[in-house]
């Protein structure tokens, strides 16, 4: 071992630098971006101010969600309801997992269609204001059980895994740290405004906030003492980059998103940047051993590129398409019309936008499981060990 090293360094270092560069890039990718973007927030605010920096984020946001953030919920799409029927019917998985596609594909889509329905149908701003605070509960739920992903899997990636006692302490935490960021802030019931529909919130007890806030403490102390107890029995503690994507994920865009109304404005893009890295690790490992025997099918890049791109074209068509081509014929061309009005000038924008947000959330629950044999494929290691670490 010592000779080879001292007759072949370059080899040697090369792969370790590739790794490095490669676990940085990571680590940006899962979250580690809003470090540095939380410093860059302040300055523009110092240099333009708010208000200029705010109309600066939020047009760069909204143009930016065509390539990030409704690309993000396509592939959901195209994930789950690729065969369909085999998947629902036929035996590729196991019972508990069939059940689960078939809510998720079909029972779950329906509720929300004859739900969003019923709201246009009447014009009723209270209807959607129910659907719209679904989505706003659940959007919590759907971030910690991603950042749990990011935790676990490429800690596994990396050969660290998690005791069952470990798995539900970090869980009880995401589920936590879920309940408090809903319950706060206090909310005695507010006149509040979606894509367009105002609608009035349903009040929280005012005892929730505190309540849900030491479970949150109480989740913290947990989680620190499964850490400790794994370092004194192994002296290891989960690999940096997985670890901190996990706490970024759940404390800065969950429980303190607000701790800076500029970081609002940007934190569903790394939200979607994240489930996006690991959509491309599934892709890419899936990809490529259909590449090799006996398949030889198309190459990994093309298949990746055309992944991107239908997911591209799928998001426009869902967020920007129909939605206008909807609005525009149905409602703005039709101003005489009154039974629209307590919805807005966009409703059929707002009805698509919650109802593929609560949609994703369910799909998301049953492609993302241990279950799902299509995982295996977010554990692969590359031949040179780069991208798994």
């Amino acid at each position: 071992m010592t000779s080879a090293s001292a007759t072949l360094p370059v080899p040697v270092a090369a792969p370790r630098r590739e790794g490095l560069r490669a676990r940085l890039l990571e680590f940006l990718l899962v979250g580690g971006a809003t470090l540095a973007l939380f410093p860059l927030a302040w300055l523009l605010r110092r240099a333009v101010g708010l208000d200029a920096s705010e109309l600066a984020l939020g047009f760069l946001t909204f143009h930016a969600a065509t390539l990030i953030n409704d690309p993000h919920f396509a592939v959901t799409y195209l994930l789950f309801y690729k065969d369909a029927r085999r998947r629902a019917f036929g035996g590729a998985l196991a019972p508990a997992q069939r059940a689960r596609y078939l809510v998720a594909g079909l029972l779950v889509p329906l509720a929300l269609l004859a739900w969003a329905t019923c709201a246009l149908a009447t014009g009723s701003a209270r209807t959607m204001g129910f659907m719209i605070q679904l989505m706003f509960l659940l959007v919590g739920w759907h971030y910690v059980k991603q950042g749990f992903g990011v935790l676990t899997v490429l800690s596994a990636r990396r050969g660290f895994r998690f005791s069952p006692l470990e798995r539900k302490v970090v869980l009880s935490h995401c589920f936590a740290a879920w309940a408090y960021a809903w319950a706060s802030p206090a909310d005695p019931g507010r006149e509040l405004e979606e894509k367009g529909v105002i609608y009035t919130s349903l009040a929280h007890p005012p005892a929730l906030e505190p309540v849900t806030r030491a479970a949150f403490a109480l989740s913290v102390l947990a989680l620190l003492w499964v850490l400790a107890r794994r370092w004194r029995a192994e002296r290891r503690l989960p690999p940096l980059g997985p670890l901190s994507g996990f706490l970024i994920t759940v404390w800065l865009w969950t429980v303190y998103s607000s701790l800076d109304r500029l970081m609002m404005y940007v934190i569903p893009a790394l939200h979607s940047i994240q489930y996006l890295y690991f959509v491309w690790l599934l892709k890419r490992s899936e990809a490529r051993d259909a590449e090799g025997p006996p398949l030889f099918g198309r190459p990994t890049g093309l298949r990746l590129g055309l992944l991107a791109a239908s997911a591209v074209g799928l998001g426009w068509v869902v967020f920007r398409g129909a939605p206008a081509l909807l609005d525009g014929a149905l409602v703005l061309g039709a101003s005489a019309d009154e039974t629209m009005a307590g919805l807005g000038p966009t409703p059929y924008f707002a009805a698509v936008y919650v109802f593929v947000n609560i949609h994703h959330y369910f799909m998301d629950n049953v492609i993302w499981r241990r279950e799902n044999p299509d995982t295996r494929y977010l554990l692969r290691q590359d031949a040179d060990g780069s991208a798994s670490g």
